[in-house]
């Protein structure tokens, strides 16, 4: 199992590439199943999870052929399969995402039930309870999701959807499903994340007719058929974020090519106010910072508020700076595993049901600790930058399934980090 060995202290500076985001690529490499014509995917990260989605739908029958500099070429017309086995989407929640696209098409579809990263509860009533407001028949067997249309149905039918809650892979299920169902579809309360709109673009590339993406209401109208189309993943936010916070929390001047500081408004809010100096345009995020910040309160709260996959980011940042903070999770009721590990290296916090109280100290110490979930790995590593002498990451394979190459982008701006297999 590799590890990541990090020797703390030194400042970051340079240029990091932000790649394309894991949580747009997901749910675009399933809308690639609603057409029997070819589609190109551009600027697609080299992660687990990516590759777990491709392996999936490869096994559906799906055609996969990988260009150059991330791009995925990606032929439905041969699938013969619409099943989602357990064995291939026992680590990857997303898996999910299979289920409108395929019912959408084929009429049929078994998903197994998601696994992924132990941060509570994230059910899929809210899937089924929409697509069954579209006339989709699903039952939960052994483990299954069956969907298949009632006797006699060609199509799925648009429906007016209200979810319980704000679910971001929920809403682009139904955007999918929607783009091929018979009339009008309306998602209320939909959630409002940028790779849920670049996901809208795409469908629209592929002649899906949409209004409202990025909004909570979004209207579908449905159309007979989808066709191909050539489409280049979004930057990714929360590895953007990190980068932030990485470099907030160690000193330095780096500029992240590609990161969009349009979707990071929150983040980038609470940096400024710690006392990073943060500049954006076209294309690019640069973010200054010498000596220690203060400290900032924060709530996770969905898009546009600041996001749950930033919090224990931002957390070992507070960890390190002047004075205490409050740091409240709303989103998943297990999202503090990081903060004993954080504890490990000389952090001093304390837990109160959904809020973390942090007193910040002068300085962490390097020690053994070990990955729970994905962005706990990578507030490790930010820790792991800021302590004095040698830290240890173990279990990373959390953090290959959503950062590319994250400790060799760590190495070129001078981070003393190294991967042992």
């Amino acid at each position: 199992m590799d590890k990541l060995i990090i020797h703390g202290g030194r400042q970051l500076q340079g240029e990091v590439l932000i790649s394309g985001a894991k949580n747009a690529a997901l749910p675009e490499l399933c809308a690639a199943l609603l057409t029997a014509e070819p589609v190109m995917l551009a600027n697609v990260p080299r992660l687990q999870d990516v590759a777990t989605m491709l392996k999936l739908i490869r096994n559906m029958g799906v055609s996969v052929v990988h260009g150059t500099d991330g791009e995925v070429r990606l032929d439905a017309s041969t699938l013969t399969s619409p099943e989602a086995p357990y064995e291939l989407v026992k680590t990857m929640r997303a898996s999910v995402l299979a289920l409108g696209p395929l019912l959408a098409r084929f009429g049929e579809a078994t998903v197994s039930l998601p696994g992924g990263c132990a941060i509570g509860s994230r059910p899929v009533d809210q899937h089924i309870k929409g697509l069954k407001a579209m006339g989709a028949e699903i039952t939960v067997e052994h483990g299954y999701m069956i969907a298949r249309l009632p006797a006699g149905w060609t199509r799925l039918k648009g429906a007016r959807i209200a979810t319980d809650m704000v679910t971001v892979t929920g809403t682009e299920n139904f955007l999918m499903a929607a783009a091929l169902a018979e009339g009008e579809t309306v998602l209320e309360n939909a959630a409002q994340e940028p790779e849920i709109a670049d996901l809208a673009e795409m469908l629209i590339k592929m002649g899906a007719r949409i209004e409202g993406h990025g909004t909570s209401r979004i209207r579908i109208q449905g159309v007979d058929r989808l066709w191909g189309c050539d489409h280049a993943v979004v930057a990714d936010r929360i590895e953007a974020g990190t980068f932030l916070c990485a470099v907030a929390a160690t000193g330095g001047d780096v500029v992240l090519r590609h990161g969009r500081a349009d979707h990071l408004d929150a983040v980038i809010e609470k940096l400024r106010d710690a006392g990073a100096t943060i500049e954006a345009g076209e294309g690019f995020i640069r973010v200054r910072s010498q000596g220690r910040l203060k400290a900032q309160n924060f709530r996770t709260t969905e898009y546009p508020g600041f996001p749950t996959d930033m919090q224990a980011q931002f957390m070992a940042l507070n960890c390190i700076s002047q004075g205490a903070s409050k740091v409240t999770e709303t989103i998943f009721e297990n999202r503090f595993m990081h903060v004993n590990e954080l504890v490990r290296l000389g952090a001093n916090i304390q837990i109160d049901g959904k809020v973390a109280v942090i007193e910040g100290v002068g300085k962490l110490s390097g020690a053994t600790v070990m990955a729970t979930d994905l962005r706990a790995s990578a507030s490790l590593v930010i820790a792991g930058l800021v302590a004095q002498g040698e830290t240890l990451v173990d279990r990373i394979y959390h953090l290959d399934r959503g950062y590319d190459q994250m400790e060799a982008k760590l190495r070129g701006i001078g981070a003393d980090i190294e991967r042992l297999k």
